[in-house]
Parts: C-alpha cells; structure tokens; sequence
C-alpha cells in the first residue's frame, strides 16, 4: 500500500472521528479543515496510483462529506437557472 493511501485511510479514520465528537456549528468547521486537506490528498492519490484509484478515493470522501456535496449541487443549480433566466 502506498503512503497515499495510508494518509487517505486516515483521513477517513479521522472525518469519522470528527463527526463523533459534539459540535456547536453542526460539524461545519471541521468540513471545512477535512476538505482543506482532502482536496490535495485527492492529487496526491491520483498521482501514485492512478486515475481509477483517485476517482474512488474522491467517491469515499464526497461520502462522507456529503452535506457540503448536496449544498454545492443546489448553490449550483440556483446559479445556472438564475443565469438561464436572465
């Protein structure tokens, strides 16, 4: 196994940590450093081993961030429908 995907099992070990612990801001902070340090470690797994590999490490993490996913998607389509219509 290669560093990366030691680093991106822990990142995973560690988001599930995360959202164990209470929070007052409903988790939101630590979404925010998750995906600071997931985004790079994405790359860094792509680059190691592969595009596949990369694809399915990116699928793991948009799981378990999946409310920051669902928000980006509806801020999305907001902003296309609001561009279609003028």
């Amino acid at each position: 196994m290669t560093l990366s995907l030691i680093l991106a099992c822990a990142w995973g070990v560690a988001a599930n940590l995360a959202a164990i612990i209470p929070s007052s801001d409903n988790h939101w902070t630590r979404a925010y450093v998750l995906i600071a340090l997931g985004i790079p470690l994405v790359g860094f797994v792509t680059m190691q081993n592969g595009p596949w590999i990369g694809l399915a490490v990116l699928v793991a993490g948009m799981s378990l961030l999946r409310w920051p996913v669902i928000f980006l998607a509806r801020w999305g389509r907001r902003a296309i429908s609001a561009t279609i219509r003028g």
